[in-house]
């Protein structure tokens, strides 16, 4: 490829260079054939996402998009709408490379209303709403783009494993054995594969996220997948490694939480305080985050210093609320905290405030075990009917 020279090399040519670049982790020469691809065309989605994770602002963008030709002979008009959703497009995938996923997905939702039911969107929404722990909705936006297009591959194995966590094996089931029929080579169809095995054998699963590297090592969720049933398979040691690949490639909660998860069980409590830390610093915008930190805090909690260790966790828990009100995990958390320190009002009135809001399951589950915990047996067992229901 780089025997062709500069001048003589068309889009294509570039596309691809930029991503041999990438693979062999020269981002300096991979951004400059990234640039020059939409200097020819401004509309090459891979490589504005390739450039907004290498760090280009939305302002270098628009130096870009104001470089590349105006063929076509479109009314002034249609080029000024086609700018002003490019650059819209553009600033969200700026916001999720840094990742500010509320920002990002605030853009996404608005060009929707622009281009409703276009597919790209579509997936692009429901991965970000994968990514901040929206699983309902983004389970609803998936099987949207798979309406308008049932041949769709792209994040179909994010699909895949919302469907497993939710238990819902019939979906699963479908979408396996459609993947399988569309194309069974793809890295989407063994995590989908590994998704569905999970739960009858683990090895088996272990077997086809292993497959999904062979066929792309640079598979962000096949790492992280391997790295989840290495930690279900008691080997915390090996998911130390899967989930290191996968921050090698990109930073993801998912990872960071998996590091924290496996340092945790290997009691290295300090490294695993250092990785939530390091995910906060990161993922400054992410409530997530935040309760990451407050989990380490609350797990290692023990000996001298318990108290001032609960109190770190107790404040990491209110500031991820407070970043984010409808954070169910952290209102669930803090409320265990609570229990914890025999402050089991103040459990029940937080966890009776989410209930106003929220028809959850886990949160009837929550008040029926603090009821028990206090003899009130009949609160108890009223909440835990409400959960089955």
């Amino acid at each position: 490829m780089e025997g062709i020279p500069s001048k003589m090399r068309n889009l294509k040519m570039n596309l691809m260079l930029g991503k041999l670049y990438r693979i062999s982790r020269n981002n300096r020469a991979a951004a400059i054939c990234y640039k020059e691809c939409l200097r020819q065309c401004p509309y090459v989605f891979e490589a504005i996402a390739a450039l907004a994770e290498m760090g280009l602002s939305s302002k270098e963008f628009s130096l870009l998009f104001a470089q590349a030709p105006n063929r076509g002979g479109k009314p002034p008009g249609d080029f000024l709408d086609a700018q002003r959703w490019w650059n819209r497009y553009v600033e969200a995938q700026c916001c999720i490379a840094s990742h500010d996923y509320k920002g990002g997905l605030d853009i996404y939702l608005e060009l929707m209303q622009r281009f409703p039911n276009n597919v790209h969107i579509l997936l692009e929404i429901a991965k970000v709403e994968t990514i901040i722990g929206k699983n309902e909705e983004a389970i609803m936006n998936f099987e949207k783009a798979r309406l308008i297009d049932p041949n769709i591959m792209t994040y179909m194995d994010e699909y895949a494993i919302l469907l497993k966590l939710k238990s819902d094996y019939t979906k699963l089931n479908k979408l396996v054995h459609d993947m399988l029929h569309i194309d069974p080579a793809r890295p989407e169809t063994c995590i989908a594969l590994a998704a569905f095995w999970e739960r009858k054998d683990e090895r088996k699963a272990l077997t086809y996220a292993e497959k999904s590297l062979r066929v792309d090592d640079r598979h962000i969720t096949g790492y992280i997948m391997k790295g989840n049933l290495h930690l279900s398979l008691n080997r915390p040691d090996l998911a130390v490694t899967d989930f290191r690949g996968a921050q090698e490639l990109r930073a993801d909660l998912r990872s960071y939480q998996g590091l924290v998860r496996a340092y945790l069980a290997l009691s290295k409590c300090k490294d695993a305080l250092f990785t939530a830390r390091e995910a906060m610093k990161v993922m400054h915008q992410s409530a997530k985050a935040l309760k990451l930190v407050g989990d380490v805090h609350a797990i290692s909690s023990s000996g001298r210093e318990k108290c001032s260790i609960i109190f770190q966790a107790r404040k990491f828990y209110e500031s991820a609320i407070r970043l984010e009100p409808g954070f169910l995990g952290a209102a669930l958390a803090l409320a265990d905290l609570h229990v914890a320190e025999g402050r089991n009002k103040e459990a029940v009135l937080l966890l009776e405030r989410y209930l106003r809001q929220w028809a959850d399951d886990s949160l009837h589950i929550k008040l029926a075990q603090v009821f028990a915990a206090t003899s009130l047996l009949s609160d108890a067992l009223s909440h835990y009917q409400s959960a089955l229901r």
